[in-house]
């Protein structure tokens, strides 16, 4: 057996519904992670489900949905709903939740509108229907708060993992567009606008500053670090970009890690941010159903791996002792893409 999970149920019924396994990992396995992360986005429920098979593979501890879990622009719910049953009937995805745990965030196809923010009309309809859809019950945080941000932490013997993952559709502000029509988006020099609002601002700080985790997960639907493509990103914002660092850095939370779908293509972004001890990566993993195969080179200055236009999905496997963690980019026959390990 490569792994004992206990799950201790408090007395109160909310602990007993947030407490989650804790994992012991066998001292005589050899080669085997202390805990697995799979993420991934970009899934069209009209497609195909090829990956989830796949991913398993790999022996999951958990599944992040990095958003777009179906593809359903729309302002009708019953259509909205719909779409989303059939994915969660999908068969490949239902062996898949009998044996991974999954969380997530929403991106736009699954929120309701292509690019959408702030401004759709839905959204609160549409935040029951994707609760429903991952089985979050009727005393979730998220189902009497505004968004679907939100986190949780795994225990791994004495050690743990803690993952917050962003809304970065329910408060965002509007984008700048390109007026040469260039790029779809240009960067605000302006110090407008925002991509979580104050809300969620405050509890993203707070999530960290408490922080206890040995290594903490920050799931964001959009690319935090490539901006140069113009499509969306936390770039449009540089501002929010130059927060969420500072935010990181001055919190001291360990090993934090950022993941991100969205663009179709799979790749490994680096930075330096001052007075943080260690370089954040951000690791964008999609499309799960489709991807960018017309991909023939973009910009991205932090760039430290080559760009999977293939399908595929993220793997983070951690070496607590070591304080170590190994990305992985995968795809059909869990064919292995990409690969780097970080020292944290």
């Amino acid at each position: 057996m490569k792994f004992l999970y206990t799950l201790i149920c408090l007395s109160s019924l909310i602990a007993c519904q947030t407490q989650v396994p804790t994992k012991t990992v066998d001292a005589n396995q050899k080669n085997a992670s202390d805990f697995t992360l799979s993420f991934g986005s970009c899934n069209n429920q009209e497609i195909p489900n090829e990956l989830w098979q796949e991913i398993v593979k790999n022996n999951p501890d958990v599944w992040v949905w990095g958003g777009d879990v179906i593809y359903s622009d729309t302002y009708d719910m019953a259509f909205m709903k719909k779409n989303y049953a059939k994915q969660k009937a999908d068969a490949a995805y239902q062996t898949f939740l009998k044996k991974v745990p999954v969380i997530g965030t929403w991106d736009d196809h699954d929120y309701g509108v292509n690019d959408g923010g702030i401004e759709y009309s839905k959204k609160n309809e549409v935040q029951k229907l994707f609760l429903d859809f991952m089985d979050a019950d009727s005393t979730d945080v998220r189902r009497t708060r505004e968004g679907v941000y939100y986190s949780k932490i795994y225990p791994v013997g004495t050690y743990s993992i803690k993952i917050i993952v962003l809304d970065t559709r329910y408060f965002r502000t509007g984008l700048t567009n390109d007026p040469s029509a260039k790029k779809r988006y240009l960067p605000n020099n302006y110090g407008e606008g925002s991509m979580l609002g104050e809300a969620q601002w405050n509890w993203l700080k707070q999530e960290l500053d408490s922080s206890k985790a040995d290594f903490n997960i920050i799931e964001s639907s959009i690319q935090v670090l490539s901006y140069e493509h113009g499509f969306e990103t936390w770039g449009n914002m540089p501002h929010e970009v130059v927060k969420l660092e500072k935010t990181i850095a001055d919190s001291k939370a360990k090993g934090v890690i950022i993941l991100s779908g969205d663009r179709h293509i799979a790749e490994i972004s680096e930075t330096n941010v001052p007075d943080l001890a260690y370089p954040l990566i951000d690791i964008t993993s999609s499309g799960l159903t489709h991807s960018y195969t017309s991909y023939s080179g973009e910009a991205n200055k932090y760039r430290i791996s080559d760009v999977v236009a293939k399908k595929n999905f993220g793997l983070i496997k951690f070496d607590f002792k070591n304080h170590k963690a190994l990305f992985e980019l995968r795809g059909l026959n869990n064919k292995l893409y990409q690969t780097y390990t970080q020292q944290y």
